[in-house]
């Protein structure tokens, strides 16, 4: 009976501008009644698609991602002068229709025909309700067209739903419903995204005049934006004030002296961010969304996987700490300014050596796909993650040979002669009947002659580690590697072959800072954490698959080479790498240099942090070496793991420690006393909490 009534209205006014009852009074009528009888009944809402939000550990948001930018929120959440702004302007007998107003249709008529414009809104607020929840829930682009057209048919579909959402809700449950859905300009889905958007609040702290600034954007969202077109949303916040007067929410005499204040006076816009472009941490972020986009726990399909992140509403918590990502940030922006004419790039990532949670992830580049220093690639993590192939790590492989070694039984006191050029013929395949290496000849880009263990890591001399690969065989120090959670960038497996200690697999930094946080942890590993816990929009906490840490080599052999990596920093052998990189507290490294420089690293761990960094060009390291290069005006003849990547190591560690008591790594180091080689246990040299730490000296 009512959508029979309603058709007669509509004979007389479809819309707001007036349609003559002729033109109506065809078979359309006759036509639209029958296809809105053959409706469900209920109308079938979808969850609102609600903003994404990432966050550092301590809370602090990082990004937002959405396809629409909303936070849904309880009436409760909504100020009162909110509330009864928009019932005062877009519908002022809602508590008293069931969802069709006749007498507000024909007011809202009479009313913008005497005004020339359109003040007041034709349908009612559960109409509107309707509608914005038809457009949501299509699934093409004909269905979201229909949902907007101006049909007879439209109007009736939205009146037979409006029937029965005033049946199956409450006023308060379509209010909140309503200011949940509606768009209010400038990106801001919702009045918890308007209030955000334009007073960097919450929605119940919304005063009068705000609520009826973000109440008159509802009729024409661009147009009465109060960012860009203030003087349209003050005329159109006055005729809210009006209303809000006509109908007793507010008293005469301080409508009058609130429409006499400028909207320019109390905007505080927050600009919106869709995505990890304005994080503090973009390539951080972007590593958390690729890892979900990756992860087929958060929908079978790619699909649903971006629908979870953008639409879902989750809060998802990452171990980001920002002091050390802004430390991490700070050291590599240092050493190699971002818009350096030489391109060269560094980078960076920092693990907790407990726990494996990763803390900072930083290079020399912004966010961007356009521009010196710009890129999109993330040079800290492997190409299904938004990274590269990876980069030689050089020399710091050699502490998987040097695992692999105490293990066996060669003791830091195993001779070898490091002469060179040398060549090695007793390398054997790992692959049962494959055929022996052709015999492979090494060169020393530090020091030769006849070394101990202790001497070939510090010096980091190539020949000796061929020779100590030579005795454990190929096998063992590639499965460590693996086992510490490296592999290729692209994510094959390491190759066993004779160069493998010399680091020529290309690997990234966030692996190489995972796998050494082995030696602060007596021979334990835990995989990399970034995703601490996920919440959903209801309050329930998403079960995470859990990452069990596991013992790699025993604590022993593990303590062993983390003493010996600890002499390469602060020990006593002159002329060692690892001598600028002293951080005054216990720490242990190792320098990476490439064949040619095509990169350079630095690995090193304490108690607290494990890192890795890598300096290189990502147009290539081979055809952009880092030989006879410029960078921030100093010349360099050929680029080191200490001339460097060790330096950006040490920035960053100490700033990230910064006003932290120094804390012991406990080693307790043993091996096997054979024949292979016999050595006493060696004590590192103590470290003076007291001692001032001296700038890095410039070379």
């Amino acid at each position: 009976r009512l959508l029979g009534i309603a058709t007669l209205l509509l004979g007389g006014i479809l819309f707001i501008g007036g349609i003559p009852a002729l033109a109506l009074a065809s078979q359309s009528i006759v036509n639209a009644n029958a296809a809105a009888d053959s409706l469900p009944i209920n109308l079938q809402t979808l969850p609102l698609p609600e903003s994404t939000r990432i966050l550092a550990a301590d809370g602090t948001a990082l990004a937002d991602l959405y396809q629409q930018n909303r936070v849904e929120v309880s009436i409760e959440q909504i100020s009162k002068p909110m509330q009864e702004a928009i019932l005062a302007i877009e519908d002022s007998r809602f508590y008293e229709h069931n969802g069709i107003d006749f007498r507000g249709t024909v007011r809202a008529y009479v009313t913008n025909q005497i005004s020339g414009g359109v003040v007041q809104g034709g349908s009612t607020l559960t109409q509107q309700y309707v509608k914005n929840s038809l457009v949501l829930s299509a699934k093409t682009p004909e269905e979201a067209a229909a949902a907007k057209a101006k049909t007879i048919a439209r109007k009736l579909r939205e009146m037979r739903y409006s029937l029965a959402v005033e049946r199956t809700n409450t006023k308060e449950e379509i209010l909140s419903g309503y200011l949940n859905i509606a768009y209010f300009g400038a990106g801001a889905h919702g009045v918890e995204a308007a209030a955000k958007r334009y007073f960097s609040k919450s929605a119940i702290d919304l005063t009068v005049i705000e609520a009826a600034t973000i109440a008159g954007i509802v009729q024409q969202p661009t147009g009465y934006d109060p960012i860009r077109n203030p003087a349209r949303n003050e005329n159109r916040r006055n005729q809210v004030l009006d209303r809000m007067v006509a109908n007793g929410y507010l008293d005469s005499g301080e409508a009058d002296n609130l429409k006499k204040i400028s909207v320019k006076t109390y905007l505080n816009p927050t600009p919106i961010r869709n995505g990890c472009t304005g994080s503090v941490a973009p390539f951080y972020c972007d590593y958390v969304v690729q890892l979900i986009r990756n992860n087929p726990s958060f929908g079978e399909s790619q699909e649903e996987r971006d629908r979870f992140l953008r639409e879902s509403g989750a809060i998802i918590t990452t171990s980001l700490d920002l002091k050390a990502q802004a430390s991490a940030q700070a050291a590599v922006d240092k050493y190699i300014p971002r818009d350096d004419p030489s391109q060269k790039a560094a980078a960076i990532s920092m693990v907790n050596s407990k726990t494996g949670e990763v803390i900072a992830m930083a290079q020399n580049r912004t966010w961007g796909t356009d521009g010196l220093g710009n890129t999109t690639y993330n040079y800290n993590v492997d190409a299904l993650h938004g990274g590269t192939a990876g980069m030689q790590a050089g020399s710091t492989f050699k502490v998987f040979t040097l695992l692999a070694a105490l293990e066996q039984g060669y003791g830091p006191a195993t001779v070898l002669d490091s002469s060179t050029p040398k060549t090695f013929v007793n390398f054997t395949a790992c692959d049962e009947g494959a055929p022996a290496f052709e015999p492979y000849t090494v060169n020393n880009s530090t020091r030769s002659g006849v070394f101990d263990m202790n001497q070939g890591l510090a010096y980091s001399v190539n020949t000796y580690f061929m020779g100590l690969e030579e005795l454990t065989g190929l096998c063992r120090p590639v499965d460590i590697a693996e086992k510490l959670g490296v592999r290729t960038g692209k994510g094959q497996p390491l190759e066993r072959v004779p160069s493998f200690t010399l680091g020529t697999a290309p690997v990234t930094p966030l692996m190489m800072a995972s796998a050494v946080s082995v030696f602060a942890n007596h021979g334990t590993h835990c995989p990399t954490k970034v995703i601490t816990k996920i919440v959903t929009k209801d309050g329930e906490e998403i079960s995470l698959s859990k990452t069990a840490c596991n013992s790699v080599v025993d604590p022993g052999t593990a303590d062993t080479a983390a003493l010996m990596l600890t002499n390469v920093i602060d020990g006593g052998i002159e002329g060692r790498t690892g001598a600028r990189m002293s951080l005054g507290r216990e720490a242990g490294g190792k320098t990476g240099t490439t064949n040619d420089s095509a990169a350079v690293w630095f690995v090193g761990f304490t108690p607290e942090i494990s890192a890795a960094v890598w300096v290189g060009d990502p147009r290539g390291g081979y055809k952009y070496p880092m030989k006879n290069i410029t960078i921030k005006g100093k010349k360099y003849k050929q680029v080191f793991g200490s001339s460097l990547p060790g330096p950006i190591w040490r920035e960053a560690l100490l700033g990230a420690l910064e006003g932290s008591e120094p804390t012991s790594l406990e080693l307790q180091p043993s091996w096997a006393l054979t024949d292979k080689g016999i050595a006493p246990v060696f004590v590192a040299p103590p470290v003076d909490p007291n001692a001032v730490v001296a700038p890095v000296p410039a070379e």
